[in-house]
């Protein structure tokens, strides 16, 4: 008996360590990318850029670690019956562009978007207006046939809509640039989240977070890299020597990976929406720490009244998600809390 609850003590401690370790560096990451693209601090302007070595950063650390020291496993659910039920004999590429590049391609765009914004907007305001997230969810879920419209989840998401609004009325230097820039981030996670889903409840496919990002990041990587050639590659070289610090960039993509690797680690000991929970908690150490660590954050009480509204009704929306998932039967349950769509791959803009 004294045996069962010690051990029962110790997975408690530990699952509560890996709470504090992934609020901890996604809290840090989010502070980490505003510090690199701040003109007031490293300069690095380049929140595409950012964003590939990011990706290139997590493919190649994804790849040694799985394939060349076999640290970690990749489940191996790429298989020709996915897409093609009658057609076995399908080019492997037709699987992976429809499996995994729509995927790829909106975590890119989410990334890419969500740092941008980080040049116009404070990053307290850029985190009240993710609270919007559950809403784009859920609105482009009713549309993909995943969610299905009721009178309490039509009342959740006018909560949630209600709150940013105040949030954002109470923002003392707003700039619609960088709205445009942050809601289009909020649009392209969604639509990922939306894909994810489609990925595991139509097609069956089942994909551990590492598994997620050994398939993902090479085509995000991808989709980043040919708009960067364009956008912002001529903006670099026309800046005569590039300003790249290699130590401070190198550390910010291994941050960004860390995160990652710590999202496994809590799905694997608790479950998805326990990172939702654990992502309420960093929203508001977000909000708080960044009025004290950066000079462009001015809270004030209607942004903190509306966003207290919005967080009411995002903890409403997981409750829901909780009692759907509980509804589920036991062994789709266990399956589900191995492989999910993973909420923190847009690590490197939160």
């Amino acid at each position: 008996m004294a045996d069962r609850l010690i051990t029962l003590c110790k997975d408690e401690v530990l699952t509560y360590a890996y709470l504090l370790l992934y609020i901890a560096l996604s809290s840090g990451q989010i502070f980490f990318n505003k510090w690199v693209l701040s003109s007031k601090e490293i300069n690095f302007p380049y929140p595409l850029g950012l964003t590939l070595l990011h990706m290139v950063f997590s493919s190649v650390i994804c790849f040694m670690l799985t394939k060349v020291l076999k640290i970690l496993r990749v489940e191996e659910g790429m298989t020709a019956e996915i897409d093609f039920q009658h057609k076995s004999n399908e080019v492997p590429i037709f699987r992976y562009s429809t499996s995994v590049v729509p995927i790829g391609a909106m975590f890119a765009m989410t990334l890419w978007l969500g740092n941008t914004a980080y040049l116009y907007i404070s990053v307290a305001f850029a985190q009240m207006l993710k609270a919007i997230m559950p809403v784009a969810v859920f609105v482009l879920g009713v549309g993909a046939g995943l969610e299905i419209m009721s009178c309490r989840m039509l009342l959740i998401m006018s909560v949630i809509s209600v709150g940013v609004l105040v949030a954002s009325y109470g923002e003392m230097d707003i700039n619609w640039v960088g709205v445009v820039y942050q809601m289009g981030g909020v649009v392209g996670e969604a639509l990922r989240l939306i894909f994810m889903e489609i990925l595991v409840k139509r097609k069956g496919l089942k994909l551990n977070p590492i598994s997620v990002m050994y398939y993902v990041s090479p085509c995000s990587a991808l989709c980043l890299f040919i708009p960067w050639i364009f956008l912002e590659r001529p903006k670099m070289e026309a800046h005569g020597s590039w300003n790249f610090p290699p130590l401070v960039l190198s550390l910010n993509c291994l941050c960004t990976f860390a995160l990652n690797l710590s999202v496994f680690l809590v799905i694997t000991h608790t479950s998805a929406l326990t990172i939702r929970v654990a992502g309420v908690v960093k929203d508001w150490v977000v909000v708080l720490l960044s009025a004290l660590l950066f000079a462009d954050t001015k809270l004030t009480v209607i942004n903190l009244f509306g966003y207290g509204i919005a967080i009411m009704g995002v903890a409403a929306y997981n409750n829901q998600k909780l009692k759907k998932e509980a509804s589920r039967s036991s062994s789709d349950d266990s399956e589900q809390g191995q492989s999910v769509p993973l909420t923190t791959s847009s690590a490197s803009s939160k």
